[in-house]
């Protein structure tokens, strides 16, 4: 059975994919950066008892390097390259930086552009020809793009053509990929993940990341000032691509199965979710009355919809989508992997979630959660 290598091994997803390589007996090689606090596999162990929410984790197979993703051979020893890079494998680039600021422009950069570009060169040093490079990207590498977005590359663009520097590093790193295919024949492939989300399964959530962010807010605005009324600016009928967690490592271990897969994979849910309905779902869970509107000017706002409006700088930029994406490659490689309507699924995943927040500081009231309030 191949090896599986796989850089910023410890983030959500990487770590429930690497939790379900090693349930299915892959030998699984772990990069990780190591931090002031935990070790690299103090924090690689640390992610998959998260994902794997209490249940034991089957370890044994696992290997786990500390890494610098943008050092010269990942500040790694020949002797190690040597060994993690020999027999025959699959190697998954998951490592990025979810910032997307423009203060934070330069590292967004070094770490999806320059990350990029030193994974591949060490990956060519070492690697085999049988072996395989899969480059983890996102759906919203679209950008402000009209129409169908095809599993195809597009150029690269100014920032005006995307919502934040995130996608446009992206959108940049892709078209690495595909000069590195063009002059070196490298085998490589981009996976497209839109947002991805809790266990569609039980619900279980373990990403504060997009609408999770959102309802840690508005827990915490609750918390403090029960029982208000907010309203925010966003088109209720809208719609975030979500895709459940666990939908996604079955296209990811599809991936690996198979021998013949696509170039480009929109990893993307087949049904979008209204703004309306997560807004609703929300304030179901806590004594908050969250009310969207299509406008509203900042002199028309309470000082508490002033507070939520600047927290939604990046939410924000993602209230007026509705995008539409091609799977026709998705749909070749795992034509048999259903997708049912996810609504009720994100109700329960946003049930979990805020059942697991912390009281926020100043609470004045904690609210009653659960999956029943869904």
């Amino acid at each position: 059975m191949k090896k599986i290598i796989i850089n910023g091994a410890n983030g959500y997803v990487a770590s429930n994919f690497i939790n379900t390589l090693l349930n299915n007996n892959y030998e699984v090689i772990a990069l990780v950066r190591g931090s002031k606090k935990y070790s690299a596999e103090e924090r690689m162990l640390r992610a998959l008892s998260d994902v794997s929410d209490g249940t034991s984790i089957k370890n044994n197979r696992l290997k786990v390097y500390a890494y610098a993703l943008t050092e010269e051979n990942f500040s790694l020893s020949d002797e190690e390259l040597l060994t993690i890079f020999s027999g025959d494998f699959d190697y998954y680039h998951f490592a990025a930086s979810l910032k997307y600021d423009l203060k934070s422009r330069d590292e967004i950069f070094g770490t999806n552009i320059k990350g990029i570009h030193n994974s591949l060169d060490v990956y060519s040093k070492y690697a085999n020809s049988s072996s395989r490079f899969f480059f983890i990207s996102t759906a919203y590498s679209c950008g402000h793009f009209k129409g169908l977005f095809e599993e195809k590359f597009y150029e690269n663009e100014d920032i005006d053509c995307f919502r934040n520097y995130y996608e446009q590093s992206k959108r940049f790193a892709e078209n690495v990929i595909k000069s590195h295919i063009e002059d070196h024949g490298t085998k490589a492939y981009v996976i497209r993940l839109s947002q991805v989300v809790g266990d569609s399964t039980n619900g279980v959530t373990k990403t504060d990341y997009g609408i999770f962010d959102f309802a840690k807010r508005m827990y915490s605005l609750a918390n403090r000032y029960p029982n208000n009324t907010v309203r925010i600016k966003v088109d209720p009928e809208a719609t975030q691509n979500l895709i459940p967690v666990n939908i996604v490592v079955s296209y990811l271990m599809r991936t690996v199965e198979s021998k013949n897969v696509p170039g480009i994979l929109n990893v993307i849910a087949k049904q979008a979710t209204t703004n309306h309905h997560i807004i609703e779902s929300v304030t179901k869970l806590m004594p908050l009355n969250i009310v969207p509107v299509s406008e509203i000017n900042k002199e028309e706002m309470s000082s508490l919809e002033r507070l939520v409006s600047v927290g939604m700088s990046f939410t924000g930029s993602y209230i007026k989508t509705n995008l539409r994406f091609d799977t026709n490659n998705l749909d070749s490689l795992a034509p048999d992997i259903s997708q049912e309507p996810v609504e009720q699924a994100v109700c329960n995943m946003l049930a979990y979630f805020v059942a697991n927040l912390p009281a926020p500081k100043g609470a004045v009231v904690l609210s009653e959660t659960g999956e029943s309030m869904c």
